[in-house]
């Protein structure tokens, strides 16, 4: 590729705060829940890449066209593919669309089609604009693209009022929450220079099973909810502990050990013959990486409080935090219903339906 740069690009990052921040110089975004990816386009060349600096472009073949029909003919551009559905965002079905298999790919991008969101524009021509103020780069991103039915440009809005608005509407669409960013600040490959405001709710879940660190202890604990008809289902895991509490942990939750004889809710993972269409853990999936997901079962016995952002479907979108256990609990009272469901919210009103945002305010 002939650019002023190429493959792979470290995006830049935030860091995470409680509340929506002010001040003079910062501009706002939403926080769109999919494959962060920076396209580079060199006329009819084009190249996904992705967070980890792995290529994303076999895997969504139906964004290339439009890509080359709303870009710049010469370009780096910072954004997210993601799945738009009537109901919002879907992260669940954007997950299954990396697959090894060539047939399935193509199959996926018929039926499931992502879009591009744009946000910053990394590089115009023979320009390299990763120094330039975001002001200045957002400006150029906004009349270079031309969007069509695929390819958005993100709003955006200086006002920390409409912010928290869509910070609390936009979660109905499946976003994450809003970014936040110095309107003067130049692009910082991997630097968390951005503020990131993400819902944290809190949830009571069973615990049952765990999976050990490779250190020692307890690396995760694996959380369950009853549905409607008793099933308990698997709906993440919560971790992060460090090494003392690893440790501890382990012992606490060695009382809950499944004796010989004993029943578990999960016992039919892996045999699909009898799966029930509950959720469970476990197994090697294209996203574990050779990583060994093998876990032991407990008792869903003990109810632990955990905190999370969002859910996903019926699971957690992003790894649980451990607050505390909650000996007062009854394991059966874990339902999906004690989670708060947000409104939901039309993407058409912030997007529009032909595609292209340069909006700031989504009415």
């Amino acid at each position: 590729m002939d650019l002023p740069f190429g493959p792979p690009v470290q995006p830049m990052l935030a860091k995470a705060t409680h509340e929506v921040p002010a001040g003079e110089g910062l501009v706002y975004e939403p926080k769109w829940d999919g494959f962060r990816c920076i396209v580079f386009r060199d006329g009819d060349e084009v190249h996904l890449g992705s967070r980890n600096e792995r290529p994303l472009t076999r895997y969504f073949p139906e964004i290339l066209d439009p890509l080359r029909a709303s870009l710049p003919e010469r370009c780096v551009v910072d954004g997210e593919l993601v799945l738009v559905t009537p109901d919002g965002l879907d992260f669940e079905a954007l997950q299954q669309r990396i697959h090894p298999a060539d047939s399935r790919v193509a199959r996926l991008a018929e039926e499931t089609p992502v879009s591009y969101v744009a946000f910053d524009l990394l590089a115009l021509g023979e320009t390299d604009l990763r120094s330039r103020p975001f002001a200045d780069r957002r400006r150029k991103l906004e009349e270079s693209v031309q969007s069509g039915g695929q390819v958005y440009v993100s709003p955006v809005t200086g006002d920390p009022e409409v912010a928290r608005r869509w910070f609390i509407e936009l979660e109905g669409a499946g976003l994450d929450g809003v970014v936040a960013k110095d309107a003067g600040g130049a692009y910082a490959e991997n630097k968390r220079l951005w503020t990131k405001v993400k819902h944290v709710r809190t949830a009571d879940c069973v615990v049952a099973g765990w999976r050990p660190h490779k250190q020692g202890g307890v690396g995760s604990l694996l959380l369950g909810l009853y549905d409607g008809s008793g099933a308990l289902h698997h709906v993440g895991i919560a971790s992060s502990f460090s090494a003392a509490r690893r440790e501890q942990l382990e012992d606490e939750i060695r009382p809950a050990a499944l004796a010989a004889g004993d029943d578990h809710p999960w016992r039919h993972w892996g045999d699909m013959g009898e799966w029930d269409g509950t959720r469970m853990p476990g197994g090697m999936s294209r996203w574990s990486a050779g990583r060994d997901l093998s876990w032991v079962p407990l008792r869903p016995e003990r109810v632990v409080e955990v905190r999370y952002e969002h859910m996903q479907g019926m699971r957690f979108r992003h790894t649980a935090r451990f607050v505390r256990w909650r000996p007062d609990r009854d394991p059966e009272s874990c339902t999906y219903e004690q989670l708060e469901a947000p409104p939901p919210f039309d993407l058409t009103r912030l997007l529009g339906p032909a595609g292209h945002a340069r909006v700031t305010h989504p009415d």
